[in-house]
């Protein structure tokens, strides 16, 4: 059992376990404080479970305040649960034994499945819960995992409790509701009133760190084995609910935030790649990005192959043996293209490597990467999410689906990590292992976070991200239109036309609209085309997209003027090419103020 077959348990089950179980005899228990049963046993004693700890190794000691015992059937008290950390193949004779001692549920740990012991138990009337961990799944439902930025399906309209104080009973779980629209989801995901105060509004967190109970909290949250805040450069609240509502949006199980789109692609990068390890990127990207993998990655071990997305297998033609993941655009900024994510995700799994799609210029609103495939999704919140040209941010969405233990291609996923005593990320954390190792490790050591202004920046803007997508697409598709029909322009490259090469793909990525950021190419070439955003009146010359305002820039003389002329041409920013992000403005007057800039041109 891996990630990319999880069982969809209900909310409303795991809530009503957890809240009905008193005493859990936990099979595998551990006396190594840096393994997984260890610190679950640990935790959910600080909930108020009575933990009975299970090993014939260690049978007769005493851990964490409670006997060991060899097996199930030599506890003297009656057990609710036998949470099992053994292999797969080896949970058949603790089912047995669960049933002997009349237990009412048994729980399989991350990666523990066995389906016949299952049906068997299930058949003696316990009920059972496979490849979940009780510690994440309490964390979850409770509200503590947003600090790790993780989704969890939860929306509440009152201030949740305050964690449960150690030695008490575990407090009462919210009710979860996975089916709300996008909509409700841009408004409330990972959002809830104050505690303190009874603020609606998420506050602005301005602080560097938090106060622990005691040492022994702090320990468990430095070593990661308990759920909380430590330093804002790791986790700040604020941050956090933007975190998670972009994870609930792109459909996917955990972010982690950066403090800009390139410290995002950074941390992706820093997590999976070793020295000497490469990579396969689409040739349409954005020019800043086409330097940071080209030029500055080198400085890093890495190595970044181009590659033209027009035809997906040219991504398979291009992969090599230490090819580690590919990196495409869902709509390439500035050229306009649409890639095939569905083709290149199946080229990309097949060679057992994780898909990345930059989704920047699309939003979640317009196009789901995962939907089609996507693991990793990166935005530079600085653009539509953010939406008014007021905060620097971006953010890494993982979908859970990607099994990071195949091949033994990620050991910096699977292997013991040096920085934390030896802990697996991904045996540890399982569907949101590595947006916890890119904020643990990456985020920790580098240093790239998002501040809090920003994050609250970015979350009132995302509130309204459905609104504003929607009058960007119709002012974008009313100006590309214009534009088609002018004289003194050779061409329109923008996925709402039907002209466009790229309309089919953008009707079944982007049914909602084909963005608000295109190109076109004036007559004159270079020349004109620097008269020409000389001359505009409404639009504001800068480097930026998706404000409220209309922007234009010509990159060829701005942000892709660091490449040769043949790479600018193979971005889709020669010298004639000019670049709109279309606001919130009234459409006519958009129109009427190109009109007379393309004539002075």
């Amino acid at each position: 059992m891996t990630a990319l077959d999880p069982i969809p348990y209900t909310d409303a089950k795991l809530r009503r376990i957890l809240s009905s179980v008193r005493t859990i005899a936990l099979v595998g228990a551990s006396s190594n404080w840096n393994r997984p049963s260890y610190f679950v046993m640990k935790y959910l004693q600080n909930k108020g479970y009575r933990v009975i700890p299970v090993n014939p190794g260690i049978a007769g000691q005493d851990l964490l305040g409670e006997r060991v015992y060899a097996n199930l059937r030599d506890i003297p008290d009656a057990i609710d649960m036998v949470d099992v950390f053994r292999a797969s193949d080896q949970v058949g004779p603790i089912v047995d034994d669960a049933v002997a001692i009349r237990a009412k549920y048994v729980w399989m740990q991350l990666g523990v499945r066995n389906d016949e012991a299952a049906e068997r138990a299930e058949e003696a009337g316990l009920e059972v819960v496979m490849n979940r961990c009780p510690k994440i799944e309490f964390g979850r439902l409770g509200g503590e995992l947003s600090w790790s930025g993780v989704n969890s399906g939860i929306i509440r309209n009152r201030a949740p409790e305050p964690p449960t104080s150690r030695g008490a009973k575990p407090r009462a779980l919210p009710v979860s509701q996975a089916s709300y629209g996008f909509e409700t989801r841009a408004v409330h995901a990972g959002a809830a009133p104050d505690p303190t105060t009874g603020a609606r509004s998420t506050p602005i967190y301005q602080t560097t760190a938090y106060v622990f109970d005691d040492v022994d909290h702090a320990a468990s949250l430095f070593n990661l084995h308990n759920f909380g805040y430590i330093y804002s450069r790791l986790t700040n609240p604020t941050v956090a609910v933007l975190e998670e509502r972009v994870a609930t949006l792109e459909g996917g199980r955990a972010a982690v935030a950066a403090a800009s789109g390139h410290a995002a692609q950074f941390l992706v990068f820093a997590t999976m790649l070793e020295p000497g390890d490469e990579f396969l990127a689409s040739r349409a990207l954005y020019g800043g990005s086409l330097t940071q993998f080209g030029l500055s990655f080198k400085k890093l071990g890495w190595t970044c192959h181009f590659v033209d997305p027009s035809d997906p297998e040219n991504f398979r033609r291009a992969l090599t043996p230490r090819c580690k993941a590919i990196f495409i655009e869902s709509l390439a900024n500035p050229g306009g293209v649409v890639v095939d994510i569905e083709a290149i995700a199946k080229v990309a799994h097949e060679a057992g490597l994780p898909l990345i799609v930059d989704n920047t210029l699309a939003t979640p609103f317009l196009c789901r990467p995962i939907e089609w495939g996507a693991d990793i999704v990166t935005h530079s919140t600085t653009k539509f999410i953010s939406g008014h040209g007021n905060a620097m941010g971006g953010v890494v969405v993982e979908s859970g689906k990607f099994d990071w233990s195949q091949g033994g291609k990620f050991p910096s996923l699977t292997e013991p990590e040096p920085a934390y005593h030896g802990l697996r990320f991904y045996e540890n954390f399982g569907d949101f292992a590595f947006t916890t190792k890119a904020r643990a490790v990456a985020l920790r050591d580098y240093g790239p976070s998002m501040a809090p202004l920003n994050a609250w920046l970015s979350i009132t803007g995302v509130e309204t991200l459905h609104l504003r997508m929607e009058r960007h697409c119709q002012n974008a598709q009313r100006v590309a239109e214009f534009l088609a029909g002018h004289d003194k322009v050779a061409w329109v490259s923008y996925a709402g036309l039907e002209s466009s090469r790229y309309h089919a793909l953008a009707r079944k990525y982007m049914p909602k609209g084909a963005g608000a950021v295109f190109t076109f190419g004036v007559k004159g070439g270079y020349a004109a085309g620097v008269k020409l955003v000389e001359n505009v009146g409404l639009f504001s010359h800068l480097a930026n997209i998706g404000d409220t305002r209309s922007l234009i820039l010509h990159p060829a003389s701005t942000t892709h003027r660091q490449l040769t002329e043949e790479q600018r041409v193979a971005a889709g920013a020669g010298p004639d090419v000019i670049r709109l992000s279309i606001g919130l403005e009234t459409v006519d007057d958009l129109i009427r103020d190109l009109d007379q800039a393309l004539e002075a041109a």
